[in-house]
């Protein structure tokens, strides 16, 4: 099992006073911790138009990231296909790629907020088809020779060579819970991404689906599955649940609202229990038992992100989890 953590979503909570800057320092010094850590992996989320500035930039922050690291992987989880023009993505990632020396994975999704399709004048009738015509994009791209394809939304002629090409192979994974996107991810991406809302036997029925679609289609190649899981480490269950709480309600009430299209105030006491139960926290034996679960139920290969940063919840304090995960739980799963 590879350990990595994140997801640097850089929002500023109402009662955090710092500075757009500082907020990106915190990235840049969480990242060094993590690679400083050991941990097999950091990487970046992105949301566009909101009150508290979600990360929008994720190239350029893992161009950042990779000046600011030595070892880990660098990765979108996830990456709004839909939202980008494919030629400039393959180029940019393939930068990012380069001055990582080859440690980028790409992470896409369809998206889902309407304000988003809206502000980027893309229709959102067309999100499903976008994203596979920005894997054929990127994959032709990075391909020694011209781009080869003739993708429905973007005007390449096939015989354009795209520059620059990346240092490494970097794998292009899908995200996505419904049983299309899973489908999807099985017959045209180098692995899928399990959202943290799914149980374990959720987790468990769609890999198997994955390997079924692979099996019947004859799909070669190696398949890596991702896993989400919110968590934190402390010195006990009750630290690390304090430490993560007020973070972890403010992005999940965040998400919330983006869902369902209106304010909230304050999530029901019904859903922040469901969140606590879903969570991953505790010492490093709690959390080395339950990551065992999921290891003894999908296999050895799997690559879990452990969501570690939060919010508001001050930089000191997700560093030193960091540090933790790095010293006394990476070792043992």
């Amino acid at each position: 099992m590879d350990l990595g953590t994140g997801l640097f979503t850089c929002q500023r909570r109402p009662d955090d006073d710092r500075s757009s800057e500082a907020i990106y320092d915190e990235l840049l010094a969480l990242g060094e911790a993590i690679d400083d850590a050991g941990l097999a992996s950091a990487w970046v989320s992105e949301h566009h138009f909101t009150d508290d500035d979600y990360l929008s930039g994720t190239m350029p922050a893992l161009g950042a990231l990779a000046s600011a690291t030595d070892d880990i992987t660098l990765g979108t989880c996830i990456a709004l296909a839909p939202l980008y023009d494919p030629v400039r993505l393959a180029e940019d990632a393939a930068t990012v790629d380069l001055l990582s020396g080859g440690r980028l994975a790409l992470g896409l999704s369809i998206g889902y907020r309407d304000e988003e399709f809206e502000n980027f004048g893309v229709p959102k009738a067309e999100r499903t088809e976008r994203t596979e015509d920005a894997v054929d994009i990127l994959r032709g791209a990075w391909s020694d020779g011209p781009v080869g394809v003739d993708p429905e939304f973007h005007a390449i002629d096939a015989g354009t060579s795209v520059t620059p090409k990346p240092a490494g192979d970097p794998p292009i994974f899908l995200g996505g819970a419904a049983k299309p996107a899973v489908r999807r991810a099985a017959r045209i991406g180098d692995g899928w991404c399990a959202p943290s809302s799914l149980s374990l036997e959720g987790v468990r029925k769609r890999v198997e689906d994955i390997r079924t679609v692979r099996d019947e289609e004859g799909i070669d190649g190696d398949f890596q599955i991702y896993l989400i899981k919110h968590g934190f480490v402390g010195d006990s269950m009750e630290d690390a649940w304090e430490a993560m709480r007020d973070g972890y309600f403010y992005l999940q009430r965040r998400y919330a609202e983006w869902y369902e299209g209106e304010s909230i105030d304050e999530l029901p006491a019904e859903r922040r229990s469901e969140l606590k139960d879903e969570a991953v926290f505790g010492t490093p034996d709690d959390v080395v038992e339950e990551l065992d679960w999921y290891g003894e139920a999908l296999g050895d290969d799997i690559h879990v992100i452990l969501r570690t940063y939060y919010p508001g919840i001050g930089t000191d304090a997700m560093a030193e989890c960091v540090e933790r995960l790095g010293d006394e739980v990476a070792p043992r799963v």
